[in-house]
């Protein structure tokens, strides 16, 4: 093979990754922006659709959680291709099935296989770009995957306000189906292969959990994904409340809410990227990220909003300041041998978005209990950066570190 043959066959890969990565983010928005009204043409009204909205949601986690570890698993036994394969055609099959639900049962089993499939598109993707670009460039791959895919949100939120919410499942289904055309061209990596040949263990969840190092390096990454769900998950999706809470009387769209945030994610992963490329280092650039997520918290938080505007203007900021993601998910391949390392990447992101359920829950609690949506949040929030700030403190510098090991 040719230098310059292998060259494009790396970019390709960069490619379908990120836009099997921008199917991926797109199909979990969407389900946000049409749960309202998918659940109403079913039936459920007022209280009852948030209550089946939310069983619907965490339907489709409890899909990725067990999907994280099922496809890291074959990713590491049976190679990364397998898993880019096999993950986008059960989350646009699912997708399509959607369009065709009748009642909630249905709706229910397509959110679970959609969730399984969505989890292993990530992590085996950014798995494959890391082992075959070289050690100082990997970062500009990662980040044009990361950036290109949450951009998928703001598709989401266009394409959902405008089309019928089953014709708009149809297209979802459709853009997954297309990349298997791509996917066809992309080459599995020469670490995989030549792990494969070996007698290693290979895909062991166990492994992770059996050595102390191993243990802390897996803790280390779940722990500082945590505030990137909370900001997500209570303080996007709940942006209508919050409002209300902070005193704006306008009426407030939680579709602009997330459309700015996953635009200012957008920008955050580039620059967070470009960062650990210029500053070559990854941990220097997570904990800036922190902190800027830190602060843009507090703006969201304290500060008083005028106007749905300013409100929409915060959720960007936050938006930026999580977007870290990029490095994230590069930090968890990076850290594990060729034979953990898409269980390690495909388990990491998904453990750290299964975080906002426990999140969530204590912040329902504490808003019971406080009386107050914001303190509850303040409190909520706080504790999230304590968690990641840990994790981070447990973390080794992965820039440029050489992929070609394997876990004992």
């Amino acid at each position: 093979m040719t230098n310059e043959t292998q060259t494009k066959g790396i970019w390709m890969a960069v490619l379908v990754a990120a836009l099997g990565y921008f199917v991926d983010i797109f199909d979990i928005v969407l389900f946000g922006v049409l749960r309202q009204d998918s659940l109403t043409e079913l039936g459920y009204l007022g209280k009852a659709n948030g209550e089946m909205g939310m069983l619907l949601t965490n339907l489709q986690m409890v899909g990725m959680l067990v999907g994280g570890v099922l496809w890291g698993m074959l990713g590491d036994k049976r190679g990364r291709i397998s898993v880019l394969f096999g993950s986008i055609i059960l989350y646009s099959s699912a997708n399509i099935a959607n369009g065709f639900v009748q009642e909630i049962y249905s709706y229910g089993v397509c959110r679970v296989l959609s969730g399984l499939g969505l989890a292993g598109e990530l992590g085996a993707g950014i798995t494959l770009v890391s082992e075959l670009m070289q050690k100082e460039k990997r970062g500009i791959g990662t980040m044009i995957i990361a950036s290109v895919g949450v951009s998928g949100a703001i598709a989401a939120t266009l394409i959902g306000n405008k089309f019928d919410w089953r014709i708009t499942y149809f297209i979802g289904g459709g853009l997954g189906l297309a990349l298997l055309f791509l996917r066809v061209s992309v080459h599995e990596s020469g670490m995989f292969r030549a792990t494969a040949s070996s007698n290693v263990s290979k895909g062991n969840f166990f492994m992770l959990f059996n050595n102390r190092s191993r243990l802390k390096r897996y803790m280390s990454c779940i722990l500082m994904g945590m505030p990137a769900w909370f900001v997500v998950g209570v303080l996007i999706y709940q942006a209508p409340e919050f409002g209300k809470s902070l005193g704006i009387q306008e009426n407030l769209s939680a579709g602009i809410a997330i459309r700015n945030c996953y635009l200012g994610m957008t920008f955050g992963d580039l620059t967070s990227g470009l960062l650990s490329q210029l500053m070559r280092s990854r941990k220097n650039v997570l904990l800036i990220f922190f902190c800027l997520t830190g602060i843009f918290m507090s703006f969201y938080l304290f500060l008083p909003m005028k106007s749905a505007d300013m409100l929409y203007f915060a959720c960007g900021l936050l938006g930026f300041g999580v977007g870290f993601w990029a490095i994230f998910v590069t930090v968890a391949a990076e850290l594990f041998g060729t034979n953990l390392r898409a269980l390690s990447a495909t388990t990491v992101p998904n453990f750290a978005r299964g975080m906002m359920v426990p999140l969530s829950a204590l912040f329902v609690y504490l808003m019971g209990l406080l009386e107050s949506r914001i303190e509850a949040a303040i409190v909520v929030g706080a504790l999230s950066l304590v968690l990641a700030f840990i994790g981070w403190s447990m973390l080794k510098e992965t820039y440029g570190r050489d992929l070609d090991f394997v876990e004992n």
